[in-house]
């Protein structure tokens, strides 16, 4: 099976930076793989929160993360802040697919990129509760600004 090529930054529709912190590094002196699932979750979620200019967490309908994933092409970690591009593959009736690319320096191409599925439940309903019929239109207005033109 091929491996597909490192993103570009060309690829991603919404950008923000984060900045390192020393204990990202583990023992061998590159970001822990923990740590860029934090990334991804933290640039998706305040995304939502500056987009929408709500607290998404007190919406009706909340989205929960059923899936990622992260593919690793090149190591970053301390001191140099990461660049954190966003674009949405897919907005269904109840979920957003998201890919977050990780940049590190002047690079053009992708130290990692995640895949980020959140589906969206009853925030009332609590644990366990069924995806809900309709997204958020919050959400929905935002995320939709995040997927990528074709052509």
């Amino acid at each position: 099976m091929a491996r597909l090529p490192p993103p570009t930054r060309g690829e991603y529709v919404a950008w923000r930076r984060a900045t390192t912190r020393w204990a990202d590094d583990d023992a061998y002196g590159h970001m822990n793989n923990a740590t860029y699932y934090e990334l991804f979750d933290t640039a998706v979620n305040a995304h939502l929160f500056e987009a929408t200019g709500v607290d998404v967490r007190l919406l009706p309908a909340i989205g929960v993360v059923a899936e990622t994933s992260c593919r690793y092409f090149r190591e970053i970690g301390f001191p140099e802040p990461v660049d954190i591009g966003l674009v949405v593959d897919r907005v269904g009736t109840s979920s957003v697919t998201y890919r977050i690319g990780l940049f590190q320096g002047d690079a053009d191409e992708a130290a990692a990129e995640g895949r980020f599925v959140h589906v969206y439940v009853d925030n009332t309903a609590g644990p366990g509760s069924r995806p809900v019929r309709r997204l958020p239109s919050e959400i929905r207005s935002v995320v939709q600004k995040l997927v990528k033109p074709t052509g």
